[in-house]
């Protein structure tokens, strides 16, 4: 999975590695994003983790945030 591979690489606390995974596989169900290998779910990860090394752990707000980022910067569509 994307997102794990992004934070093996940072320093998180295993809650908050539970709680990023839990709101990338929100993020990817919101987009319509099923398959794991779409270059898609790895911007999703991405933005997740970036968001969270910003400080934010508020886990409807790191998805709602997530997506209108992603959104506005054109890198996802709900259907491509």
């Amino acid at each position: 999975m994307a997102i794990y591979r992004l934070l093996h690489r940072g320093v998180f606390e295993p809650d908050d590695v539970r709680l990023l995974a839990t709101v990338y596989e929100k993020v990817l169900c919101t987009v319509g994003v099923v398959d794991r290998k779409d270059p898609r779910a790895e911007l999703i990860a991405s933005k997740v983790v970036q968001l969270a090394q910003a400080g934010e752990r508020d886990p409807e707000c790191l998805k709602d945030l997530a997506i209108e980022e992603l959104q506005q910067s054109r890198d996802i569509a709900s259907n491509p």
